[in-house]
């Protein structure tokens, strides 16, 4: 098992560039999100607005790709394993190395993710079909839209895990202590009330086997503001790739009790 200092060295040295679910398990993962300060007012505001899909853990700087709360010596242009940049709102490309992108009027959000609870999940004998097939979380973008914060608006976007249906309780239960990394789930059942054509053609990720006796169960998830950046189209706005995550030194106790304390 890694250590989070251990898996940022291997993503700042580009040996480990896969999605990062069941990486340091115990500990906080984070979505990224980078914007210029001319709109970061804006953003703060949406995440504020949508804490399920967008649940703040930290904000830098600005000019300052370091984060102080969640890691020490961490640098956030180098130590995930994967990027997205987005150009007025189109997906320039993905790389393992923002530096070259970086700028000092750039701030970074870090938002809470749901690979986090996981473990507890699993702890409670509930399956996650995406770990056991080696892939990345189910992810898609439902009809449900966002409330809108200065330029950005758009919809929310989930993950899904199936989950055996005697389960979906305890897993409702299990991740709903868990608000900064985006709590009880917002549907299960039927995808369609989402909007969501097919599970099998998931917008971000893979799609995974559900099989007989399962039901889908959907989160709010922390790649929202990318269907949001296609719709707000910022000058510049730089991401995770879904999946791969910011693995912090905030170990999952930490951040409940933080959460429940100045939440």
């Amino acid at each position: 098992m890694m250590t989070p200092q251990e898996a940022r060295l291997a993503m700042r040295l580009g040996e480990l560039t896969g999605p990062t679910s069941g990486l340091a398990p115990g500990y906080t993962q984070a979505n990224l999100v980078i914007l210029p300060q001319e709109v970061a007012g804006d953003f703060q505001r949406f995440c504020e607005l949508n804490p399920r899909s967008c649940p703040l853990l930290e904000v830098t700087p600005v000019g300052s790709p370091y984060p102080a709360r969640l890691a020490t010596g961490a640098d956030l242009r180098t130590d995930l394993p994967r990027y997205r940049v987005y150009r007025n709102g189109q997906l320039e490309g993905e790389t393992l190395d923002i530096t070259p992108y970086w700028r000092d009027d750039l701030v970074a959000f870090l938002i809470g993710c749901s690979f986090t609870f996981e473990r507890a999940l699993m702890a409670e004998g509930i399956p996650l079909r995406h770990i056991s097939e080696g892939k990345n979380v189910s992810m898609y973008i439902t009809n449900r839209q966002c409330q809108p914060a200065g330029v950005f608006h758009g919809p929310m976007v989930v993950s899904m895990r199936p989950i055996p249906a005697e389960l979906v309780q305890k897993a409702v239960e299990v991740t709903a202590r868990y608000p900064a990394v985006h709590g009880a789930p917002v549907h299960v059942g039927n995808p369609a009330e989402l909007g969501i054509a097919s599970l099998e053609r998931p917008d971000f990720g893979d799609a995974v086997i559900i099989r007989d006796g399962e039901v889908p169960v959907f989160w709010a998830c922390g790649v929202t503001p990318q269907a949001v950046a296609m719709e707000a189209k910022p000058e510049l706005m730089i991401t995770h790739a879904p999946g791969h995550m910011f693995i912090s030194d905030l170990k999952e106790e930490e951040l409940i009790e933080i959460f429940s304390t100045n939440g």
